[in-house]
């Protein structure tokens, strides 16, 4: 692999998007979330994107740091707890919990107004005549930045979980190789499902590469990424020219 290789992505959700993203792949209600196994997926996924060599902002670390203070928190005795101002809220969890809810009326808001701003774009396209369409912030597709590092995670376990899987010493991948064979593999039109791109991979470091020429290929906006509900598999096709 190229040693200097940097995914260029525009990351547009930040630490909170990711922690409801987590919430809601495991299907708990906020309340009920448990510092110690939330803070070890998140700390997973910044571990995966460290690998990938995805540049994340400082924020992300900041809460990897925060959710290690809370949960040490949790796990100290009740009299061993630090004292807070409102005796009914001496749950660690509960500063996180009320970030969580509050960012997500937020979102929910926005998303909202997103909608009604982009009807009222096309009843005054209709009106005026105009083919001006609205400008929207480059993202990875249909499907978000966290689904993809998910969907990476579990070939990289399946992968460590062969017994024939053997790092070569000195082995080399490229992401531009990548980039072509994924290309020649939807070519015709069809869909691939993610797990396919990586059936023949021989190693955790071309799997590394596979994905790494995915995530620049729905950069450049060449492929793109489908998830039709939340635990199905990723669909990857050549982008609608």
């Amino acid at each position: 692999m190229e040693a200097d290789y940097k995914v260029k992505l525009e990351i547009f959700e930040g630490p909170l998007d990711l922690l409801l993203y987590l919430i809601k792949q495991d299907e708990i209600d906020i309340y009920d979330i448990s510092l110690e196994r939330i803070t070890s997926q998140y700390l997973e996924y910044l571990q995966a994107f460290k690998e990938l060599n995805i540049e994340l902002a400082g924020e992300f670390v900041v809460m990897a740091a925060n959710l290690i203070y809370l949960k040490s928190r949790s796990l100290l005795p009740v009299d061993q707890q630090p004292p807070e101002e409102d005796a009914g809220e001496d749950d660690p969890r509960w500063e996180l919990i009320r970030q969580l809810i509050e960012y997500k009326k937020f979102k929910e808001a926005a998303a909202e107004l997103h909608l009604r701003e982009l009807e009222q774009e096309r009843i005054f396209a209709r009106e005026g005549g105009s083919s001006l369409a609205p400008q929207e912030p480059l993202r990875l597709g249909e499907v978000g930045i966290f689904q993809l590092i998910n969907a990476f995670q579990t070939v990289i376990k399946r992968i460590e979980a062969r017994q024939d899987v053997q790092e070569i010493p000195g082995e080399r991948f490229s992401v531009s190789e990548k980039i072509e064979a994924i290309l020649q593999r939807v070519a015709a039109g069809t869909s691939v499902r993610f797990s396919d791109l990586f059936g023949a991979v021989a190693s955790r470091l071309e799997v590394v590469v596979t994905f790494l020429a995915l995530l620049e290929l729905i950069r450049l906006k060449q492929v793109r990424a489908v998830q039709k509900n939340i635990f199905e598999e990723i669909e990857i096709a050549a982008a609608a020219t």
